[in-house]
């Protein structure tokens, strides 16, 4: 009787490793956003703990200072993760910074009025925008290219010169504060965080927020599938107009003017944010709740710059391209070994 020895199954070359499952998790770029926001705090506490760093306010101060953004960059977050772009955000921003000045100073309309008025012209022109790009199947960076001049030359229609706002409810609005014991929030940081909740709501747990993965991850694939593709796609920039609308008023009421340069720029800083938050460019893949931290460490970058009172705020820039580039890189990374 003869016994036979069996060798040991040699390891199947398909199974991943252990760099390759990380690399390939969708999760990766948001931890490690909110890794590297977590050490550019800790080093903002030990360089600046006799400054005031550490107090409260100043982590307030990221949310208060940096919610017109955060809003933006909310409604950009779905029309990246549909596969498009929105490069309008920007001259929205800036028309409803004007088109609410001249309502409120020159017409004379109390701002409860003149708010759901912006708010419908931005999501008209996001509809629009939406609608040229599914029906005539034009490349979105072309639309919303020819949005930014519409919108950048509507502000100059109203008026070239900028227009202060000393209506005194648009007053009391922009100083109310929500108390949090010995620190506070704006309403516009207020309305920033429910935004936020909102699209984690809809983008996790309907079905919309599921249609706008299926489509931005594979269009071809939705399409035969059966969702509905158009709607979707229309939605989502309609959404992005309101949005930006909605960051144009609380833009405003940060400033409490308008002016036909307003954020002009700014729909860059909302790509930015996204991006460095861990969606893909390509769309598909990404989290709202990356945004978020997207927008914080681009605040972070100019809370740090001012505390330390020696760099020229052209560093801001800098930083952001220098992080824009490092995170293409892992997301160009992390596709490559999920195709692999």
């Amino acid at each position: 009787m003869t016994t036979t020895t069996r060798k040991p199954a040699a390891p199947d070359s398909r199974t991943p490793s252990g760099a390759a499952r990380v690399l390939g998790d969708r999760r990766l770029p948001v931890l490690v956003t909110a890794g590297l926001f977590l050490v550019m705090y800790a080093v903002g506490l030990s360089r600046y703990q006799n400054y005031g760093f550490a107090e409260t306010q100043v982590f307030l101060n990221l949310f208060i200072d940096n919610s017109y953004l955060l809003v933006a960059a909310v409604g950009a977050t779905f029309v990246i993760l549909s596969g498009g772009i929105d490069l309008s955000v920007g001259s929205v921003i800036g028309f409803t910074t004007m088109f609410t000045a001249w309502l409120v100073e020159r017409q004379g309309l109390p701002i409860v009025v003149v708010i759901p008025m912006a708010l419908a012209v931005g999501a008209f022109g996001g509809y629009l925008m939406g609608y040229v790009i599914q029906n005539f199947e034009i490349q979105p960076f072309i639309v919303t290219l020819a949005g930014l001049f519409l919108f950048r030359g509507l502000c100059l229609v109203i008026s070239k010169e900028s227009i202060s706002i000393g209506d005194s409810s648009v007053s009391s609005m922009a100083q109310a504060q929500v108390s949090l014991g010995g620190a506070f929030l704006s309403i516009g940081a207020i309305v920033a965080l429910v935004v936020l909740a909102a699209a984690f709501y809809v983008l996790h747990y309907t079905r919309f927020g599921r249609r706008v993965y299926a489509i931005g991850g594979n269009e071809q694939s939705a399409l035969l599938m059966g969702l509905p593709q158009g709607g979707t796609k229309i939605a989502v920039y309609t959404m992005s107009g309101f949005c930006s609308a909605l960051a144009g008023l609380l833009f405003t009421l940060y400033i409490q003017s308008g002016d036909p340069l307003h954020a002009t720029g700014l729909e860059l800083d909302a790509i930015a944010a996204v991006v460095i938050g861990g969606t893909l460019l390509t769309g598909g893949s990404g989290y709202v709740v990356g945004t978020l931290f997207g927008v914080l460490v681009l605040g972070l970058i100019k809370s740090l710059i001012q505390f330390e009172g020696t760099l020229s705020s052209w560093w801001t820039k800098i930083a952001t391209g220098v992080l824009l580039c490092a995170f293409i890189l892992i997301q160009r990374t992390m596709t490559s070994r999920r195709k692999a």
